[in-house]
């Protein structure tokens, strides 16, 4: 490990140390207004990998800080920040023959020149205010460096790497594109039980090394029947044309539409799907994804903290050499107290190519996390 890793870790250690000292869980309040929290987690996976030449059977770890504060001046206003940095790039440092992040954490390469704007370790800073129309009717605006998944995309048992699953491709949709810290705005209105977000973003830097700009939009519903919860939504996104086509030879826009539901099923058993398209004028890896699994609470064995998720991801439809990719995965995690929780995991990964090896295997890892 190199020396700024080490004295990174060493730093983690000693901010943590602090934590634990203090009477609480959750964020520390410096005062009625002014809040510090946020979430380490390091993670070990070790993968076991077939028809994947040059690359072997090995494991790999890495350690995510993400720190943030808020300041809330009055009840409608909040100034808020957070901060990325990372020891290790665990198996997405290329050491994977798969083409999806193993874990979709940001780590010590993702917080480092963060969309090409030669900005580290700040990933988002922004400003809110919320007009209250009512008790259950507001709208929220924000400005400054954000990340569109904090609008889009959501799901309740399919949307952290450091409490969920591990995996990109059950994190979010890998076939759309929702950027992340950068400059933009959101909208967010909430009306009895519907929901409108909006997004627009200006991205310094895409995979073609242009920048571009970013537009999406979630409308959701939440129900309350016999069964549990329920939130079902709908999002849709699209951007500037600043994309390569497949031939390389024009610029092209992205657009794409998703489907994202999950609902409760009893006191015990949770189930979530998510299922969408993207066009193929761009280049692209995936054109379609169909992906849904099950949340077994821990209730069901007295720990009502604790939980099991199983979940599946098929990806096609792509025009950059790749004809599907598959990925399933199962977890258990284990809430240790207010603060640590350790998750056990395990993925099975197949890459079909249109031409040359498809590499597959088993990942097999470790996650703790502390939650401040």
């Amino acid at each position: 490990m190199a020396i700024r890793s080490k004295a990174f870790v060493s730093f983690i250690v000693a901010f943590m140390t602090f934590f634990l000292w203090q009477p609480h869980g959750g964020a520390m309040e410096v005062t009625d207004k002014f809040a510090i929290g946020g979430i380490l987690a390091g993670a070990y996976q070790y993968q076991n990998v077939s028809d994947a030449p040059g690359l072997e059977n090995t494991g790999r770890g890495g350690l995510a800080f993400r720190p943030e504060i808020s300041f809330t001046p009055t009840d409608n206003d909040e100034i808020f920040a957070k901060f990325g940095f990372g020891a290790g790039n665990a198996l997405n440092d290329g050491t994977s023959p798969f083409i999806i992040a193993p874990w979709a954490a940001d780590l010590e390469a993702d917080v480092k020149n963060i969309n090409g704007r030669e900005r580290d370790y700040l990933l988002t800073a922004w400003y809110k205010h919320t007009f209250q129309f009512g008790e259950d009717h507001s709208l929220g605006l924000t400005g400054g460096l954000i990340d569109s998944t904090d609008y889009l995309d959501e799901n309740t048992y399919s949307n952290d790497e450091f409490t969920q699953f591990m995996n990109e491709a059950l994190v979010n949709g890998p076939n759309i594109f929702g950027p992340s810290y950068d400059i933009g705005g959101a909208l967010e209105w909430n009306y009895h039980n519907f929901t409108v977000n909006g997004v627009i973003m200006q991205v310094g830097e895409n995979d073609d090394l242009r920048s571009y700009h970013f537009y999406g939009a979630q409308a959701g519903y939440t129900l309350s029947t016999g069964l549990g919860e329920g939130n079902y939504r709908i999002i849709m996104e699209g951007t500037s044309e600043d994309f390569n086509d497949p031939q390389g030879t024009s610029f092209e826009s992205k657009a794409a539409v998703l489907f994202s539901f999950d609902q409760q099923l009893g006191e015990t058993l949770g189930a979530w799907v998510r299922f969408g398209w993207q066009d193929d004028k761009a280049l692209i890896n995936y054109g379609s994804l169909y992906s849904g699994g099950i949340d077994i609470s821990g209730k069901l064995w007295k720990r009502g903290n604790d939980n099991i998720g199983i979940g599946y991801a098929y990806l096609g439809d792509g025009n950059s050499g790749i004809d599907r990719t598959q990925v399933a995965e199962a977890y258990a995690r284990c809430v240790l107290n207010e603060i640590f929780a350790l998750t056990l995991d395990v993925q099975w990964m197949k890459d079909d190519y249109l031409a040359g090896d498809d590499p597959k295997g088993f990942i097999y890892g470790v996650r703790m996390t502390a939650e401040f």
